[in-house]
């Protein structure tokens, strides 16, 4: 059993130093060190982690648990030198809210034109379109994690048409459940509006290709398919969703994860008129509720209590 461990903060890109603030403040009496720190590293027994450096966690012999301060596990599992110790991932409430305020804007931008009344204005030009009702929209997300499920509850709220899709078979009121690979092509073809919350896995990497978006529902009343991505951008092809669009496969996309971050200036993407792109801001982390999910973790750990959300390596989630 664990007792009175070091935590280590390596966060990228993400003002590290507020992260140790965060956990100094709410761990008062433990030693909290920040990467590339590892004077006392055989005193760390805890990490929190964003992005770090393949081979750093490594760097600390004595690890019992890698904490990810937020949802997406992928970059560390393609690191070889991953300690072998559990890895958590975040779920909380900052997470979800969020997540389901992006994707339900999202869907609410498509479904009511909201990109065609945008050039209408910008050319001056008068031209009501029919709305449908929600009800006629079939909205289908992808992952029926937390997020998912939050998400598909409060569009199916709103009237729209919700189903999921998820590896394995979900019960979730009022939402149709496909599930797995003999279920994929019918919940697809019923889909209008496809929302992928997927995680990064060697099963969902390049998912969301042109075969997948030729089988999406292209006549019904927003005449076109829509793609909304708020989960990992490893799971989509963007050569093919720029193909899709012009082939017409694809009325509209929005996006908010790419393969490639920060997505490339040259990319065709950020001037495309069907196209929105938003730089991985659906759903951000917040630290004090993040720093007290994990040192609710940590206490029940060294209580010999079972960790929660550990990421199952074979699954990438």
């Amino acid at each position: 059993m664990a007792s009175g461990g070091g935590l280590v903060v390596m966060v990228r890109d993400w003002d590290q130093p507020a992260w140790a603030r965060h956990f100094a403040k709410c761990l008062p009496g433990r030693k909290i060190a920040e990467w590339p720190d590892i004077s006392s590293a055989d005193a760390i027994a805890y990490a929190a982690v964003w992005r770090p450096d393949p081979g750093a966690l490594a760097e600390y012999p004595n690890l019992k648990v890698i904490f990810n301060l937020g949802a997406g596990v992928d970059h560390l599992l393609d690191d070889p030198t991953l300690p072998d110790v559990p890895l958590v991932r975040l779920v909380d409430d900052s997470l979800t809210a969020p997540m389901s305020e992006y994707v339900v804007f999202q869907v609410l931008l498509h479904f009511r034109r909201h990109l065609a009344y945008s050039e209408f204005q910008r050319q001056k030009r008068w031209k009501p379109l029919r709305q449908p009702r929600a009800g006629e929209v079939g909205v289908g997300i992808m992952g029926l994690g937390t997020l998912g499920v939050d998400a598909a509850k409060k569009l199916a709220g709103l009237g729209f048409d919700v189903a999921g899709w998820s590896r394995s078979p979900k019960t979730i009121e009022g939402i149709a459940s496909f599930a797995g690979d003999a279920q994929f092509v019918d919940f697809l073809q019923r889909t209008d509006i496809l929302v992928s919350l997927l995680p990064a896995t060697p099963k969902t990497k390049g998912l969301a290709d042109r075969s997948l978006f030729a089988r999406l529902r292209r006549d019904g009343p927003l005449g076109g398919a829509i793609y909304i991505n708020a989960g990992r951008g490893a799971t989509q092809n963007e050569t093919d969703i720029l193909t899709a669009l012009d082939a017409g496969e694809l009325a509209g996309a929005s996006i908010d994860v790419f393969e490639t971050e920060p997505l490339d200036a040259n990319s065709a993407l950020w001037h495309h008129p069907r196209v929105v792109i938003t730089p991985h801001v659906a759903a951000d982390t917040d630290r004090d509720a993040a720093a007290l999910a994990i040192i609710a973790q940590i206490v029940n750990f060294e209580a010999g209590r079972p960790l929660a959300h550990v990421v199952d390596p074979a699954q990438g989630y």
